[in-house]
């Protein structure tokens, strides 16, 4: 007699496959989305891949299942991993907001760790000096000052020159900086911070980017200048900041507001979550009484999250223009069905909003400054919080920069 068949040996590994996304989507999106609303989404991605319309009895996941195994039974295999590819991909995109959601490939995870981690596997500092990794720091110092030599002669006539001599400065600042290098040379991690005295008693803190080394490298920079006593003032500039991972938040407020802190919340599903810092006040910050944070239309993600942290508990005066206004936390999401021996798909996905300090969305919003430089009064009103022209006229002077 023979075995029944087993029920699972039967499932189509395509229909399995998008059956998990959409039970990722409902239970890990952002937002409360209604089994009628995520059918909805891939009803319309199916469509608009066969170009025929699809007749669901009821819009649900077990009628979606029914069309997807009739939809790809007479498909070959390449055309079966093509569909069900696209069609997650599609509903994930137009997850709202728009574009922030996509099924990834195991290559795009790979870059999004790297990018998280300021790692640019494309990027060698060592070649753009014209040298090897086993030089010595004469090396790398001769190395750089026999080509800038030869790029500043030409720049005033070739914008190649100009922007080569950028690169060679950045890579001989990195190279030339001991622990800086040594990051760089074991893991191939770029710093996020250069800090330098911009004037006697102002310590200038461009930060660039949220990676894993952020916290060590605020240390580590701030620590360096620890015994110029005449320093008074901070400009901390997060123009331009792209963001990166936001798990480092609760590590980074810390040092500008205490330990043990209610920092920011995001929203997730109907629900406000609160993160404490996990780190306490940092010495060599204490130090400074004047503190200014610069911010702009660039700054994004967990930057603007940083921002209206320290807005909220005044850590300053924020001076500069509205940030960008992207305002999600995208987490990626595992799956168990795969639909490809030689490709591991995940799903990235929108998890949660944002908060600024006042509990609206940051999202299409973005973090306001105290004091925008738009406004022809601004550096009077930064006058009136520290009644300095020195630091006005830095400010003034970093934003004329290009």
């Amino acid at each position: 007699q023979a075995k029944p068949t087993s029920p699972t040996a039967s499932r189509d590994p395509h229909v399995e496959f998008l059956s998990e996304v959409y039970d990722k989507i409902r239970e890990n999106y952002w937002d409360k989305i209604t089994d009628e609303s995520l059918a909805t989404l891939f009803k319309l991605g199916a469509e608009k891949i066969t170009g025929s319309p699809l007749d669901l009895k009821a819009l649900n996941k077990e009628e979606l299942r029914k069309s997807w195994a009739a939809t790809v039974k007479s498909m070959d295999t390449g055309q079966k991993k093509e569909f069900t590819a696209n069609l997650a991909n599609i509903v994930l995109t137009n997850l709202n907001p728009y574009g922030r959601s996509a099924l990834y490939t195991t290559k795009q995870e790979v870059g999004l760790k790297n990018n998280v981690s300021n790692i640019n596997p494309e990027k060698d500092l060592y070649q753009d000096l014209g040298i090897g990794k086993d030089s010595s720091d004469e090396e790398i110092k001769s190395a750089y000052e026999k080509t800038k030599k030869l790029l500043e002669s030409q720049k005033q006539s070739s914008p190649e020159a100009q922007k080569k001599l950028e690169e060679i400065n950045y890579a001989y600042g990195v190279l030339s900086n001991n622990k800086q290098k040594e990051t760089y040379d074991k893991a191939g991690v770029e710093p996020t911070i250069s800090a330098r005295v911009i004037r006697p008693t102002i310590l200038y803190l461009p930060i660039k980017k949220v990676s894993p080394t952020t916290f060590d490298e605020i240390q580590n920079e701030t620590e360096a200048f620890k015994n110029k006593a005449e320093l008074n003032s901070l400009v901390l500039d997060l123009r331009g900041n792209i963001g990166g991972s936001i798990d480092l938040l609760p590590y980074l407020t810390g040092p500008f507001i205490g330990q043990n802190q209610y920092a920011y919340e995001f929203f997730h599903q109907g629900e406000t979550v609160p993160f404490k810092t996990k780190t306490g006040f940092m010495p060599n910050l204490l130090r400074y009484k004047k503190v200014v944070i610069l911010t702009d239309g660039e700054a994004q993600s967990s930057a603007e999250v940083m921002i209206a942290t320290l807005k909220k508990y005044n850590v300053g005066v924020t001076v500069g223009t509205t940030t960008k206004g992207w305002g999600t936390v995208e987490k990626v999401f595992s799956l168990e069905n795969q639909i490809d021996p030689a490709e591991k798909y995940s799903v990235f996905l929108v998890h949660s909003l944002t908060l600024r300090e006042d509990g609206q969305p940051i999202e299409g919003r973005g973090v306001d400054p105290l004091i925008n430089i738009k406004d022809p009064n601004w550096e009077s009103q930064l006058n009136e919080y520290f009644n300095t022209s020195e630091l006005t006229q830095v400010v003034k002077e970093l934003f004329k920069q290009p």
